[in-house]
């Protein structure tokens, strides 16, 4: 059913009026798309392959579709340079470190009619004033998901379940510093955004003494881990939570209560992009709201469109985690970019953080290993010197 719709809506696309020429004597261009893993609706159970869709719906732009687990591992790609992306989606704070870094193209929104749909209140964002280098793709919130089969209902509500020394081996963490530090920041009662050396040498200080509980540090491993059972804690995204939940119904959620993060996550085109009108129809495209109310609906995360959430089922409009109520938004803090020194700082404290006990353990097994050696080696030249006094004393005997 879901699959009949999907290409009705289609039906219904072509017959608009198309950015993008689509005649059969154009050639054909592919566009290089950079987003977040299990952040696009592939078409499982029966639900919409928005890249099939777009393809079809434009026969003359072909999609290669790449993933990143990160903002930071997504930047450090753009930086390093020697790779080429016409689609990239980072997250807010990231996008306007790309801004203010001169690396995105300003978007010609002749070519993103679809731009309308977008509520008033995700345009002219902080991370974007002038709405000159994005479009608002989802949006949503950080908390925790937990396994209600092992986790005491008494423990949940805080960012202190994350440090419960009673579920040690079972807890996971974010791998990436921003997320880490703003979980640890908000359970000591900072600001996210902080860049005051000691706060975030406190953050640090308590994320090492997490350090011992954590099973692992995960970003889209967190999937398999949470829904086989094998890790019962996990801090995430809440539309993340709603796709592990239908594969695992012992697992709930909640939004801590000192605070989180609430983001958006949006689409952007990278300075000399090679197919930059191809690009803005493929944008055009995921938020024109058909297409975004299936593939949000899919995803678990919220639309920035009101005439998008009209659209999907009512039960997910109307669920709590994915469109939480102003009062629990409130706790919410969108993120910033950090100055080139507070992300240094940030980045080699959270490396410390990861390699501390790595290195004290290092450290360890080569001094065993040493002191094995000096044991080894005194038992080998002991044996060695016995050995040559019984050979003494056997010529010795011979010669009487």
């Amino acid at each position: 059913m879901k699959r009949l719709f999907s290409l009705l809506l289609i039906a219904v696309l072509l017959v608009h009026a198309l950015p993008f020429s689509v005649s059969a004597a154009e050639e054909t261009v592919t566009i290089n798309v950079y987003n977040w893993g299990q952040y696009i609706s592939d078409g499982t159970d029966d639900c919409i392959d928005v890249i099939d869709e777009f393809e079809a719906a434009y026969p003359n732009i072909k999609v290669n579709y790449m993933t990143f687990d990160s903002n930071e591992s997504m930047y450090t790609k753009l930086k390093a340079g020697g790779s080429t992306f016409d689609i990239i989606i980072p997250s807010d704070y990231m996008v306007q470190k790309l801004i203010e870094e001169d690396m995105l193209e300003q978007l010609d929104f002749s070519n993103i009619p679809n731009y309308q749909y977008i509520d008033d209140s995700f345009k002219n964002l902080a991370f974007d004033p002038g709405n000159l280098y994005s479009v608002p793709y989802t949006w949503g919130c950080v908390g925790v998901i937990y396994n209600t089969k092992y986790v005491d209902p008494a423990d949940v509500g805080s960012w202190d379940l994350l440090w419960n020394e009673k579920y040690a081996g079972k807890i996971l963490m974010f791998d990436n510093p921003r997320d880490a530090f703003a979980i640890a920041e908000s359970k000591l009662g900072y600001s996210i955004n902080t860049e005051d050396s000691t706060l975030l040498s406190l953050a640090a200080g308590e994320l090492r003494e997490q350090k011992p509980l954590v099973q692992a540090y995960v970003m889209d491993q967190i999937f398999d881990k949470m829904e086989r059972g094998e890790a019962w804690i996990a801090p995430y995204y809440a539309g993340d939570f709603l796709l592990m939940v239908e594969e695992n119904p012992d697992l709930d959620f909640y939004f801590p209560e000192e605070g989180f993060n609430l983001f958006v996550d949006a689409i952007c085109i990278p300075r000399g992009a090679e197919h930059k009108e191809a690009a803005e129809t493929f944008i055009n495209f995921l938020i024109s709201p058909e297409i975004c109310a299936q593939n949000l609906e899919y995803l678990g995360y919220s639309a920035p469109s009101t005439a998008a959430k009209e659209l999907m089922d009512p039960d997910f409009a109307a669920n709590p985690i994915a469109y939480p109520d102003g009062e629990t938004l409130s706790g919410g803090t969108a993120f910033m970019s950090l100055s080139q020194r507070g992300t240094q700082e940030m980045d080699s404290l959270w490396t410390m953080v990861k390699t501390a006990d790595t290195a004290t353990t290092v450290y360890l097994i080569l001094t065993v290993a040493a002191i094995a050696l000096v044991i080894f080696l005194w038992i080998f030249f002991k044996v060695r010197k016995r050995n040559r006094k019984a050979r003494r004393c056997a010529k010795w005997k011979t010669a009487q």
